[in-house]
């Protein structure tokens, strides 16, 4: 069965992610054929909307499938990851700017590059399951996809929390943080579905949807405004309350897993993109840093201790926050030059 299931129903365009077992991971084949069906439908009168789902109850998207780019840049081949992500930046773009109404169905875990599918729509829709993340400074990378630009826009410095510590949201904490939008019981989604498809009445959305009860980010923001206010991660270390308010001693544990470089990159990365908050802006930035995340990062050994060892004892360039400097972050987001991201697509 194919891994990604595109197909025209009714007055819908419809994209539903089919690999289950590997909880619908994106792979590079899937971010071409999205970008396929985003080309064909854009200008197509019979379509009048996009549907966005996936197989599975565990998750929409937990990522991208990153095993092979260890494989290749283990081997000393980067080309093949910064080939996949500038194929996936690209299909992000079009997602992002795709003319008709994108409707996304997001249960379970979505996180990663499952963002950059379920999180650049217009009807973004969660469930009681819904958790959604963007856990990449645990893997040596840094938010992604276009991530950096939803975080770059959740209120107050949620972005920075977000971002250096993956922490994961549930429904209500997910529309809070302007990652969703709307919440739907699961068990309605299918009916839905066929009413969108069947009139492509967009505003069917609106009316379905329910009130989604609190999560956590509404009551922790004013404690999250004022400790993630620093310049850089330096400064939001040095400057937490003490003694540590819950969501900072959440944060301390989980930012303690983290790769610290990859975590002073996002907090930069986030201040930029929010003077500047554009989809191309975002990814360019983003793509300054995976381009160097083999050679430079800590992306490689953040796969070995995540998914190909498991020993979850990654060995980071630096020891601890302290570590990192001004120059350390400046390297890592200098521009490409002639390696700039671009929205061409290359030859196969």
């Amino acid at each position: 069965m194919s891994e990604i299931a595109i197909r025209r129903d009714g007055c819908a365009g419809r994209i539903t992610l089919n690999r289950p077992k590997a909880l619908n991971a994106l792979t590079w084949a899937m971010c071409l054929e999205i970008e396929r069906a985003l080309e064909l439908w854009a200008d197509d009168d019979d379509v009048e909307l996009l549907i966005i789902d996936a197989e599975g109850e565990k998750a929409f998207c937990a990522g991208g499938d990153i095993q092979e780019m260890y494989a290749t840049g283990t081997a000393g081949d980067f080309g093949y990851g910064r080939r996949f992500w500038r194929d996936e930046y690209r299909m992000n773009r079009a997602l992002f700017h795709f003319p008709k109404p994108v409707v996304t169905f997001l249960q379970g875990f979505t996180m990663g590059g499952g963002v950059g599918v379920g999180c650049h729509g217009s009807h973004r829709i969660v469930g009681d399951t819904s958790q959604i993340a963007m856990p990449e400074c645990g893997i040596g990378l840094i938010p992604d996809v276009g991530g950096s630009l939803i975080l770059a826009r959740a209120p107050g410095r949620l972005g920075e929390f977000l971002g250096t510590t993956g922490w994961r949201m549930g429904p209500g904490d997910a529309i809070h943080a302007r990652f969703a939008d709307y919440y739907l019981p699961e068990a309605e989604w299918e009916a839905l579905k066929r009413t969108l498809a069947e009139t492509g009445d967009w505003e069917a959305v609106d009316r379905a949807a329910r009130p989604a009860l609190a999560g956590r980010l509404e009551g922790w923001q004013a404690d999250i405004d004022r400790n993630f206010a620093g310049e850089r991660l330096a400064d939001i270390h040095r400057g937490f309350d003490d003694p540590a308010p819950e969501p900072v001693a959440e944060a301390l544990k989980l930012m303690a897993r983290n790769a610290p470089l990859s975590m002073a990159c996002a907090v930069e990365i986030v201040h930029r993109v929010r003077t500047r908050p554009t989809i191309e802006f975002a990814l360019d930035l983003e793509y300054r840093f995976t381009h160097r995340a083999m050679e430079h990062g800590d992306f490689l050994e953040g796969i070995r201790a995540a998914i190909i060892d498991r020993d979850r004892t990654p060995h980071w360039r630096h020891g601890s926050w302290e570590g990192v400097t001004g120059a350390d972050v400046s390297r890592m987001l200098l521009p490409l030059g002639a390696d700039a991201l671009t929205y061409e697509r290359e030859p196969t």
